[in-house]
């Protein structure tokens, strides 16, 4: 008796282990379209495109485009009760905002509904777990945002780490 083969336009699978950092982003993508959202990015760097002023009295809720869309869609904001006369006088810069993130004119209007917004704090930024040899430490010096040289600081300790336990011979 002979295996049955795959036919031509069968998937390939492949018996490989797969980290699980490679399959959440396609886990998020579906969930956060099915509410609204066709990048998760919007969602987790609000704060980047509107501000942390408006950011700590606002969050997306959705973005709901015209059947067979993906431009001129309306942004549904959550605000904080006696914020949202304030958000609504500048609607039209969140959705300048907007849609200079996205690259094109994804957001036509804004609509507010008045909630509560919960905001998690920042995590801390890492800190570097061995000391940075001098000739990597030079060199990051140069990087004026503290968040990125942290995490460099960080990765150039991680790949000191061998070669300076290679280096010491007991």
């Amino acid at each position: 008796m002979s295996k049955p083969r795959a036919t031509p336009d069968a998937p390939r699978r492949s018996n490989r282990v797969r980290a699980v950092a490679d399959l959440v982003p396609d886990v998020g993508r579906v969930a956060f379209r099915k509410f609204g959202f066709i990048q998760s990015a919007v969602l987790s760097r609000w704060s980047e495109i509107v501000g942390e002023r408006y950011a700590g009295v606002s969050s997306p809720e959705s973005i709901r485009f015209p059947r067979g869309e993906r431009s001129n869609g309306v942004l549904s904001l959550v605000v904080q009760g006696a914020h949202a006369p304030m958000m609504q006088h500048i609607a039209p810069e969140i959705v300048d905002r907007v849609n200079r993130f996205f690259g094109y004119p994804a957001v036509a209007r804004v609509a507010i509904r008045q909630g509560e917004v919960t905001r998690s704090a920042k995590p801390a930024a890492p800190l570097p777990a061995a000391p940075i040899p001098a000739e990597l430490g030079d060199s990051l010096r140069a990087i004026v945002d503290p968040e990125l040289r942290a995490v460099l600081e960080g990765l150039a300790a991680g790949v000191a780490a061998p070669v300076l336990k290679l280096g010491k011979i007991d």
